[in-house]
């Protein structure tokens, strides 16, 4: 009897085990069918925390030759913050400024919506390998030496598809901050957007303006032009921006490239034209001269520095010409912070840097900016 009481026992064990081995064969099989599959549709279920679920968003794990497929709805979207991003155009020789530029805003706690529109192969590439997703080319690449040159075709080439790229944003539905990357943020220019304008931008100009001056468009000069600077341009997603913006690529495109030196284009007058065609269109602002100076003002004008002292947001590198004689003034005035500070960069300590400094020349040079930096005047700290 005791024997017969048992075999239901074992046959109830044996149908058990059965049916949980079963169980478990089931369950191993959807889990490798989910981990073959799943990854290759972009499901959320196996993406690392710094990527969204959107198929639109790029993976980490991309390799680089992915890039060239990367459009700007994709990198837009993955960069986007409160439906706004901070835009450049970069080539290759000035990768050393866009990382100058990054850490100033890395300060401000902006980089993130920060997105990099690559000029040429080289730089969509050694960016996204050191920061993936930050940034887009749009075809065609330029000759990356060709755009090093100001005043060159090759850097009108540049220059002038800059409307277009920004018309493409907008029509996106994002607003969008544009800056050269000769530029160093000192304080957050977000606070001075104010109002809903269409479009606001800094005027170009060296002449001392009052600390209460216009915020519209300013008037024309005796020769019938204005100096606003395309350089620094915030634009909001609206009607009023995207017809500024279409203005501006028709009297780019009605200035072809001609090599008469008296007759170069160049795509900031093709701005203040579209500005004044446009004005009774287009709501704008002009940014407070004392927190957006020019580099004809900031650079050069001490006395007016020191009485704005406090003030400046962002300091264009301009009013000079030349790659080194940029780079110099920024070492001059404390502001070339890539040789101290890159780790505060996104893109951290970039080769292209440091090969320039390789040779016994460099490094000697290195060494004399970094002595001409300690004993440097008290004068030109920032603020």
């Amino acid at each position: 009897m005791a024997q017969q009481n048992q075999r239901p026992i074992s046959n109830r064990s044996i149908s058990l085990l059965n049916r949980n081995g079963l169980l478990l064969l089931l369950l191993l099989a959807l889990f490798v069918i989910l981990g073959v599959f799943l990854p290759l549709t972009g499901s959320s279920l196996f993406l690392s925390p710094d990527t969204t679920s959107s198929s639109l968003s790029p993976s980490p794990s991309l390799s680089v030759s992915d890039w060239s497929d990367y459009s700007l709805a994709q990198a837009v979207k993955f960069v986007a913050k409160n439906e706004t991003v901070i835009v450049c155009a970069v080539s290759y020789p000035f990768l050393p400024f866009l990382n100058n530029w990054l850490i100033s805003i890395s300060r401000q706690n902006h980089q993130e919506k920060v997105l990099v529109i690559a000029e040429d192969y080289a730089t969509l590439y050694k960016v996204n390998e050191r920061w993936p997703g930050h940034a887009v080319l749009i075809p065609p690449a330029l000759d990356p030496q060709a755009a090093h040159k100001f005043g060159s075709q090759g850097f009108f080439n540049l220059t002038s598809r800059r409307p277009q790229h920004l018309l493409n944003i907008l029509e996106l539905g994002y607003n969008v901050m544009y800056n050269d990357v000769d530029m160093v943020w000192l304080q957050d220019p977000f606070h001075y957007l104010q109002g809903n304008h269409d479009a606001y931008f800094m005027d170009d100009m060296i002449a001392i303006k009052p600390l209460n001056h216009s915020h519209g468009l300013p008037p024309r000069s005796r020769g019938g032009v204005t100096y606003v600077c395309s350089c620094m341009i915030f634009l909001r997603s609206t009607d009023g921006a995207k017809l500024l913006m279409k203005t501006w690529v028709e009297e780019i495109q009605a200035q072809p490239w001609n090599n008469t030196q008296a007759k170069k284009p160049h795509d900031q007058p093709a701005f203040n034209r579209a500005l004044h065609k446009t004005a009774n269109q287009v709501d704008v602002y002009l940014l407070p001269q004392s927190a957006f100076p020019s580099g004809g003002l900031y650079f050069k004008n001490e006395t007016w520095v020191n009485e704005t002292k406090g003030k400046h947001v962002i300091v264009h590198n301009n009013y000079i010409i030349g790659y080194e004689r940029k780079m110099k003034r920024f070492q001059d005035f404390n502001l070339w912070l890539v040789e101290d500070h890159a780790l505060e960069s996104p893109l951290g300590i970039l080769k292209i840097y440091q090969e320039q400094n390789t040779t016994t020349e460099g490094k000697n040079q290195t060494t004399t900016r970094r002595k001409q930096r300690k004993n440097r005047v008290k004068k030109h700290k920032l603020p």
